[in-house]
């Protein structure tokens, strides 16, 4: 049962000793399999050779543009995002897998509230080599850990295009809790965007970060190939959530 205030109706539970948190920095998180690193201008060349192929138009159907067909292009693109004064963007650079060694993707912290202890993960990009990889799972993992963990946020949130059936499955794979359906919220490259709103909280961490933790060991791996899915270690977090 909820609280009740002095005018018996009811409020939120009390979050005790809570302060602002502090806003992200553009940090180097190292895992196993992939380095997130603060994006600069020297991974532009790289990206462009990972992410703007002749065959990766798809990639950017889902982004604020086309896929950029220059260098120059993706200059201007990329000097937009880090010239932000709010969001923090990371290049992802597995350490394994085609392109070890390489920017092979982007993802930005956005919408970052540290009053109220909410951030969300965006503008995530995988080359097509690095998707359904334990690189990028372990790159989304690592930028969860750094909010929850470190930084003390409450909130981790997850937003897509509700067209796009990729990401929704991402969301639920990686333990996120599907909050509903933001209609007309968006105008992208002249059309209209339905938003579906995914999200952890401090409560639901734990046991989402265990799950992560399960799946990305060594010994979960044979040969390369998982042995238990994540989306099996997480199928019944969301159920759970409240």
């Amino acid at each position: 049962m909820p609280d009740v205030n002095e005018f018996g109706l009811p409020v939120g539970d009390v979050v005790e000793g809570w302060a602002p948190r502090p806003r992200p920095e553009p940090v180097t998180l190292t895992g196993r399999y992939v380095r997130v690193a603060p994006l600069s201008s020297a991974h532009y060349a790289e990206l462009f050779r990972t992410v703007c192929g002749s065959g990766d138009g798809d990639l950017w159907t889902y982004r604020p543009v086309d896929r950029p067909a220059s260098l120059p292009d993706l200059w201007m693109h990329l000097a937009a995002v880090l010239e932000s004064p709010v969001d923090v963007t990371f290049a992802l650079i597995p350490t394994e897998g085609e392109y070890a060694g390489q920017p092979a993707g982007l993802a930005s912290y956005l919408r970052i509230e540290p009053g109220t202890g909410q951030i969300e993960v965006g503008g995530v990009l995988f080359a097509k080599a690095l998707q359904r990889t334990r690189a990028a799972t372990e790159a989304i993992h690592l930028l969860m850990r750094h909010a929850f963990d470190d930084l003390g946020y409450r909130r981790f949130e997850w937003k897509c295009d509700s067209l796009n059936e990729p990401s929704r499955r991402a969301a639920a794979r990686l333990g996120f809790v599907y909050e509903g359906r933001f209609r007309n919220h968006m105008i992208t490259k002249g059309r209209n965007r339905d938003t579906d709103w995914f999200s952890v909280t401090d409560a639901e961490w734990p046991a989402v970060r265990a799950a992560h933790e399960r799946w990305l060991d060594p010994a979960n791996f044979d040969g390369g190939r998982q042995v238990t899915p994540l989306s099996d270690l997480t199928a019944g977090l969301a159920a759970g959530a409240h």
